[in-house]
C-alpha cells in the first residue's frame, strides 16, 4: 500500500489536512496536447495577420508532424510551433533539434510528394509562444529558420 501525500492548511488557529490526489499520466497528457494546440492557435492568428494563409494544420507522416502549412505569396511555409511556459534557462526554439528538424524535412517531403511535387519555393519557420502562467507574455516568428539543404551539408 502506498502512503497518500497530505496538504497541511493553516485556516486561522486551526490546520486543515487534505489528501492529495497525484494526476494521472492521461491528465497530464491531456493538458500538454491542450497546451499546444492553444500555442498554435496563437500562431496561426499571428501567422494569418502577417498575410499568410493558412493551408493545413497537424500534417502527419511516418517521420511525425507539422504543425502548421501555409502559403507567403508564391512560398509555401513549414512552420513549428513551440508553445512553453517561461524558462530564464531557455528558448522554446531549442526544441527544435537537429533530429527534429530532419524529421520536419521528411515529412515536409512527404506532403510535397502527396501534391504531385509542384516546383514551388519552401521554407522551414519557427514560432515561439510563452506563456507567464495562462497569460500570453510572448510570442516569436522565425521565417526561413533552417533549410533541408543546411541539414544535408551539415551546417547544424
Amino acid at each position: 500500500m502506498y502512503k497518500q501525500e497530505i496538504l497541511t492548511v493553516r485556516v486561522g488557529l486551526n490546520k486543515i489536512m487534505l489528501p492529495l490526489r497525484k494526476k494521472k499520466f492521461s491528465e497530464l497528457r491531456k493538458a500538454h496536447i491542450l497546451f499546444g494546440q492553444k500555442g498554435e492557435k496563437i500562431a496561426c492568428d499571428l501567422l494569418q495577420n502577417l498575410g499568410l494563409t493558412i493551408l493545413h494544420r497537424n500534417f502527419r507522416g511516418p517521420h511525425g508532424e507539422i504543425d502548421i502549412i501555409a502559403r507567403d505569396q508564391a512560398v509555401l511555409c513549414i512552420v513549428e510551433v513551440k508553445t512553453r511556459h517561461r524558462s530564464p534557462f531557455s528558448r522554446p526554439a531549442d526544441a527544435v533539434t537537429l533530429k527534429k528538424k530532419q524529421n520536419i524535412v521528411k515529412t515536409a517531403n512527404r506532403y510535397l510528394r502527396q501534391l504531385g511535387r509542384p516546383s514551388i519555393i519552401y521554407r522551414f519557420d519557427i514560432v515561439e509562444v510563452i506563456f507567464n502562467q495562462r497569460r500570453l507574455i510572448d510570442i516569436r516568428y522565425w521565417p526561413n529558420e533552417f533549410s533541408a539543404s543546411e541539414l544535408n551539408q551539415g551546417v547544424y
